[in-house]
């Protein structure tokens, strides 16, 4: 049995249903306990949130064999008032990118950051 993943202390930018979802969208045959990795949440949390994707509309399944290939249901709009109208296409366009896309930007990400910063010292914006 793996070990439960570390729990992420503070607040995210995402929902674990977001990750959930954008992991599924990016690979359909994904097994359970890759997106528990991915997401670093337990397999059991990520059973919870299928279920409730499932439940909702967002997010099917097909059993092939002992594998589950997922179809995430795109056209499907956002719950929350403040997203009225926008489809779940829209949210996982933005959380999706092809691994070579990745790559180049977590390369550039790193090649931006200077020593100081990466040890926590607050970055500096325009008009702050």
């Amino acid at each position: 049995m793996d070990a439960v993943p570390e729990p992420h202390t503070g607040w995210t930018f995402l929902t674990n249903h977001a990750r959930v979802l954008a992991t599924i969208a990016d690979n359909p045959d994904v097994r359970i306990r890759h997106i528990a990795a991915h997401c670093r949440l337990t397999e059991r949390a990520v059973q919870k949130i299928i279920s409730e994707l499932e439940r909702d509309g967002y997010l099917s399944h097909k059993r092939e064999g002992r594998t589950n290939t997922y179809r995430v249901e795109s056209g499907k709009l956002l719950r929350h008032p403040a997203e009225a109208g926008l489809p779940v296409a829209a949210l996982i366009g933005l959380l999706i990118q092809d691994h070579a896309q990745r790559e180049t930007a977590s390369e550039q990400l790193r090649a931006t950051r200077s020593p100081i910063q990466m040890e926590g010292s607050s970055v500096q914006t325009k008009g702050g």
